[in-house]
């Protein structure tokens, strides 16, 4: 019979950001195919409840409170999961996040970025996703296979207006993961892969104000993204757990280096 090569069953998976509306969808998902998700966020009692409900339907996952700007608080975690599991096979780098300052407002112009914001929307975002790297990437290198998985965004393919620092950080995390899988593959082990997934437009608590009314109708830009968009919807958070999934499997061995689009063809569109 022939490899399942999806099978992620056992496999222990690390994912930063993890109590974000994302990262929770992608955590239960993969917890239900089997595999052991070590979900890292700041809020204890979001992680906690998301750990609830995962085992509640089966699932094995455990929840570390930890801040992606500290190596050492990467360590400490890293150190307990391996504790607990003796492995990471792979890493999803999924914090990250914005701040009004490093946005300008349709009534701003470039001399309104308040630099101070934008450099932490860099930091959380860019540095957010190398410090986690260099210490979850460890324990793969010393097993000789693993996979990481960063996380990008539209706005490192167009220059959309308003997110001058969020899009900043993501199209760096999109030139990093190239350069990374490059570095691994030849410095270690061709057996470590490095992609990233680069999501469309999916309502989150961090963008629904932008795009969405408080009655649930479309602002002014949430329009403008659907009409871009030749789906014509917004993404649900699951319709990213396939790519995910596919990136940390085998069924991608001989993927590296690149960004999988989720959007619904809005990179594609042109009018």
């Amino acid at each position: 019979m022939m490899k399942n090569l999806f099978d992620i069953k056992d496999n222990v998976v690390v994912i930063t950001g993890g109590t974000g509306v994302l990262g929770r969808e992608i955590s239960e998902y993969l917890a239900l195919q089997g595999a052991h998700v070590a979900i890292l966020g700041r809020k204890e009692n979001v992680g906690q409840k998301i750990i609830s409900d995962i085992q509640a339907q089966g699932g094995d996952a455990i929840f570390y409170q930890c801040d992606v700007m500290s190596q050492e608080s990467c360590e400490r975690v890293c150190q307990q999961i391996l504790i607990k599991y003796g492995k990471i096979d792979s890493l999803l780098n999924a914090a990250g996040g914005n701040m009004p300052g490093a946005t300008i407002a349709p009534s701003e112009t470039f001399f309104d970025v308040q630099i101070e914001e934008f450099q932490k929307v860099l930091n959380v975002n860019l540095t957010g996703t190398v410090i986690p790297t260099q210490v979850f990437l460890k324990p793969m290198v010393k097993a000789g296979k693993g996979c990481i998985v960063n996380f990008s965004s539209m706005a490192a393919f167009r220059p959309m207006t308003r997110v001058m620092g969020y899009a900043a950080a993501k199209a760096g995390i999109s030139n990093y993961t190239a350069f990374l899988a490059n570095e691994v593959a030849k410095k270690f082990t061709p057996s470590i892969r490095v992609n990233a997934i680069a999501p469309g437009f999916f309502l989150t608590n961090q963008n629904r104000a932008l795009l969405t009314n408080e009655d649930g109708s479309l602002t002014e830009r949430g329009m403008d993204v659907i009409r871009q968009t030749p789906f014509q919807r917004f993404g649900k958070p699951e319709e990213l757990c396939g790519t995910i999934h596919y990136l940390i499997s085998e069924a991608s061995s001989f993927v590296t280096g690149t960004v999988a689009i989720v959007d619904g063809g809005f990179n594609a569109f042109v009018m």
